[in-house]
């Protein structure tokens, strides 16, 4: 065998283990999106290249099939290289799920090409791209389930922590607790006297707190069905509540002002105040020290210790709805009736991006928990999802009615929208 043969060969098969390996790996690790419960996983190399008069002819291209055989229906991915130039690199060209065929775009193939390719080089460094490609590009979310139970606008809808169930909230006044997996509603909490606006799960999952236009918070036990509390700190209608990260207190917006429970003594420990208009939504930074507060165009971030005002971020020129911090606490992402998304610089106060798309209000924004991607929601009746380091639309998803709020799992495998009296899960 000629050493100019021998040594593409040696490449490509270099090359095919790493793809072994890494598809393996990936396999493993994203099979429950597709659910997977039992596969076989096949692998194949081909090398093109031509045999005459006892020599071999420069090799032109290499492409390595990998097959993964569910109950007989295969899901195929290939790589493929055709420029002498990138021999030893690959390109994802696309994939197939069972008879459901996911064609990329040329824009998107660039984009995988631009992320991944490697010129004349293979790196450990590879492979950490290409679990990402798999899960941003290769990982597109459909309809799976709709959730009915809701009599009226489902207001609200957040995960657990573990991600298994959902809470939602609805001018049914009811608040209904439902199975991710099966889509079976599990509990429905009845005693609010008016619309629930949100509610949320407590860290350990055991409890649910709610508020509603009542002017009351409630803590109901998700097992027994049973009203733990009620708290009667406001005197006007509650726009959002939140349970601190260790569980132990809770934050609550009325009007104006922001109040901190603690949850054994029913006792206020502080009010923040300083907006100028009516509180829309706030969220707890990851360790628990800071708060983010929306009002009419202005997002202030608090010093829970403190109880003060650190800053006060200003750019969206309309109603600010939602804004959340990221996973590492560095940024806030917020949204708008402008129709706008933007990140901001929590260190500097300074406003980094503007994502542009909506052609309508956006009610709310979630990061994913890598901190590489963004969840919105619109009245222009999407759900778009949003590279953080582009700014650029990753996905589309088209909702029959009006969306009102979204939220993300934990592990950023599935999303759950509201809209009126129906509940949407995307996988």
């Amino acid at each position: 065998m000629p050493s100019e043969f021998s040594t593409f060969f040696v490449d490509k098969l270099v090359e095919y283990l790493f793809c072994v390996h890494v598809i393996q790996r990936n396999v493993l690790k994203y099979k429950h999106f597709f659910n997977w419960k039992s596969f076989t996983f096949v692998t194949k190399l081909i090398i093109f290249t031509k045999y005459d008069k006892g020599k071999f002819s420069k090799p032109q291209k290499c492409k390595v099939f990998f097959f993964v055989i569910i109950k007989k229906k295969v899901v195929r991915m290939s790589t493929i290289t055709t420029n002498e130039k990138k021999m030893t690199a690959s390109q994802l060209v696309r994939f197939f799920i069972f008879k459901h065929k996911i064609e990329f775009s040329e824009k998107e193939i660039k984009k995988i090409i631009e992320n991944w390719l490697r010129i004349l080089n293979i790196e450990l460094g590879w492979i950490n791209d290409f679990d990402k490609i798999i899960f941003k590009y290769a990982k597109y979310f459909e309809l799976q389930k709709v959730l009915k139970g809701h009599k009226y606008e489902v207001t609200k809808v957040k995960f657990s922590v573990d991600s298994c169930k959902i809470v939602s909230t609805s001018w049914d006044k009811t608040v209904r607790i439902w199975d991710v997996e099966s889509g079976t509603q599990i509990q429905k909490f009845v005693g609010h006297t008016n619309w629930v606006i949100a509610a949320e799960f407590s860290p350990d999952g055991n409890t649910v707190i709610s508020c509603s236009n009542d002017k009351t918070i409630r803590l109901w036990d998700i097992k027994s069905k049973i009203e733990l509390m009620c708290l009667k700190v406001h005197i006007y209608s509650i726009a959002d509540v939140k349970f601190s990260p260790d569980g132990k207190t809770v934050i609550s917006v009325s009007d104006k002002d922001i109040r901190t429970c603690d949850i054994h003594s029913k006792k206020v420990i502080q009010t923040l105040t300083g907006h100028s208009h009516s509180i829309n939504s706030i969220n707890i930074s990851p360790d628990g020290q800071m708060i983010v507060s929306t009002s009419y165009e202005t997002i202030i971030l608090w010093n829970v210790k403190l109880g003060e005002k650190l800053k006060e971020l200003k750019g969206h020129d309309n109603t600010t709805n939602d804004a959340c911090f990221s996973p590492d606490g560095r940024f806030i992402v917020s949204c708008s009736c402008d129709k706008t998304i933007r990140i901001w610089d929590i260190e500097s106060g300074e406003q980094l991006k503007i994502l542009n798309g909506h052609s309508g209000y956006v009610n709310a924004v979630r990061y994913f928990s890598d901190g590489q991607r963004i969840v919105s929601c619109s009245t222009d009746k999407t759900i778009r999802l949003w590279d953080v380091k582009t700014g650029n639309e990753i996905q589309q998803l088209h909702v029959p009615d009006k969306p009102s709020y979204v939220d993300v799992s934990r592990d950023g495998s599935t999303i759950v929208s509201s809209t009126w009296q129906n509940i949407h899960i995307w996988r």
